[in-house]
């Protein structure tokens, strides 16, 4: 596996060799930024945790050079924040007991140029070698840019796939943007109420953002206790704590579809379940 940056990272917790570390993986997420992947993929982490027969891989796709910083990171320059962003990243492989970690290091005006092909260059030499059953993605609804740019990457990466090679399932993670507003029969139910401790202890990693202004630690645990008590109006809780996601795996397969249609299709289906709910209970259509 060739990656196109000289300070491009593979760092593999247990010192299995390359490419057999990368060859095991089984759930694989492809973020944006240091700690995304914490957050918007635990449920591969939390699945893949203690196994033999199954391996989480983590590719992050920029430097991280662009964080907010307050508190003991304010005086730090873009390069020391890249550097100890990725020596959390790489903490956090450790405590989840990834396969393999990935740190494509490009900045993310690459990631948010179409015509940068280094950057999908990479993601499909990853893919060629780790060939996940699942792969975790930002969801297109996302509102920030670069998630959405380094989701629109990964799938065109996908479809330069071989159709065998191709994941079974690619899902679109809620981060910055819920997907409560899914209709319920398209939410795909990620159960995370596994292993609360290693939830805890992978976000609490990265204190150069939590300390440094963010409490994403806490709005997550939030996030997801509320996913869980708001899913069902009328039924009793079915787990303590779930992440959403939207299926994508039609967009990895299919060349031909497009990602802002594809998108679009969620939001308007949303629109018929309001605007159908409303009617009905006005109009009794």
């Amino acid at each position: 596996m060739k990656l196109s940056r000289a300070d491009a990272e593979v760092f593999v917790p247990d010192g299995v060799p390359m490419p057999a570390a990368l060859e095991r993986t089984t759930h694989m997420a492809i973020v944006a930024h240091q700690d995304d992947q914490e957050f918007l993929a635990y449920h591969g982490i939390a699945e893949c945790f203690g196994r033999d027969d199954l391996w989480f891989g983590g590719v992050v796709v920029t430097n991280g050079g662009g964080s907010p910083r307050a508190g003991i990171y304010a005086g730090c320059s873009d390069a020391e924040m890249m550097r100890i962003r990725r020596g959390e990243q790489r903490k956090a492989a450790y405590v989840g007991g990834y396969g393999c970690q990935i740190q494509l290091a490009h900045p993310s005006s690459d990631a948010k140029n179409p015509r940068e092909k280094r950057v999908v260059e990479d993601i499909r030499a990853v893919l060629e070698v780790a060939r996940p059953d699942i792969v975790y993605l930002h969801n297109p609804a996302d509102k920030h840019d670069t998630h959405v740019a380094v989701m629109a990457r990964a799938i065109e990466a996908l479809r330069m796939l071989p159709p065998s090679a191709r994941p079974g399932r690619v899902l679109g993670c809620e981060l910055w943007r819920s997907l409560d507003w899914l209709p319920d029969g398209e939410k795909q139910v990620l159960p995370v109420d596994f292993h609360p401790n290693l939830a805890a202890a992978l976000m609490g990693v990265y204190d150069s953002q939590i300390s440094g202004g963010k409490r994403y630690d806490t709005a997550m645990a939030g996030r997801r206790a509320s996913n869980a008590t708001f899913f069902e109006s009328h039924a009793v809780d079915r787990g303590g704590a779930f992440d959403w996601a939207m299926d994508l795996t039609p967009l990895a397969m299919d060349p031909g579809l497009s990602m802002a249609d594809y998108a679009a299709g969620f939001i308007d289906r949303m629109k018929d379940d309001v605007t159908g709910r409303i009617l009905r209970m006005t109009e009794g259509g």
